[in-house]
């Protein structure tokens, strides 16, 4: 069990102009593990990732990873701390190359070629298809593979934390197992992620620990395999009715 935060947030409010969809949320990501975070469409995940990533502003409390404060971050700034997050929808770029795409993923990191091949060579072993389909398009690709690719991406930007925005979107039960395999071995190779996943049973399998979400807050939160067995998780997001 890790014993050390990744990142660590309280009290986070976050929105759009006037319309706030964050109130007060409290969350930690422990190094090394695996924090999902769940909940219905419209609960505000989305948007948390989103603030977290610099990407809106946000008020908070605390908003920590490694020590350093990063509360009113920009989206660079966040990423040079080392948190990435991989977007609902993939986000790539479509008429360029899967490997140029990947290399966009290192464009901050002031490394040499040799760091950069070693580091491309990591996500191809990760995910041998992108290294078949290197050349082609990526608006070519399935949407298992341009998964693979964003995912591949945020890796090349040498994360502390993989923020990934519905792993499983659109994706058939196979591909989505495929997925799932290749982030338990980045786990095991001490990546710590957080994942916002639909699939609630992909989720809380997959997690250490987990958080979920309504109408912009965290109700609850516990590890994966206790909330997977708890009745009211059950009948709220599997269908399976309380005894």
């Amino acid at each position: 069990m890790a014993d050390t935060l990744v990142a660590e947030i309280r009290d986070l409010r976050a929105g759009y102009g006037e319309i706030q969809v964050l109130w007060g949320i409290d969350l930690a990501v422990r190094t090394g593990e695996i924090t999902a975070l769940i909940g219905s469409n419209g609960a505000g995940k989305t948007t948390l990732m989103r603030a977290l990533s610099g990407l809106i502003p946000m008020e908070c409390a605390l908003y920590r990873s490694d020590g350093v404060d990063l509360a009113g971050a920009t989206a660079a700034q966040v990423i040079a701390r080392g948190i990435v997050h991989v977007p609902e929808g993939r986000r790539l770029f479509g008429a360029m190359s899967v490997e140029d795409n990947l290399l966009m993923g290192a464009y901050s990191r002031d490394i040499g070629r040799t760091e950069l091949k070693r580091d491309l060579d990591r996500v191809y072993a990760t995910f041998p298809k992108l290294r078949e389909r290197r050349g082609q398009a990526a608006a070519t690709l399935s949407g298992g593979e341009q998964q693979m690719c964003a995912i591949g991406r945020g890796l090349m930007a040498a994360p502390q934390l993989l923020m990934i925005d519905e792993l499983s979107l659109g994706l058939s039960p196979l591909l989505v197992e495929q997925l799932v395999a290749a982030l338990r071995v980045l786990n095991g190779q001490g990546m710590s992620i957080l994942l916002v996943e639909q699939d609630v049973t992909v989720a809380l399998e997959l997690c250490h620990s987990a958080y979920v979400m309504d109408m912009g807050r965290i109700v609850r939160t516990g590890p994966g395999r206790e909330l997977l067995a708890d009745p009211i998780i059950r009948d709220a997001y599997l269908g399976v009715p309380a005894d």
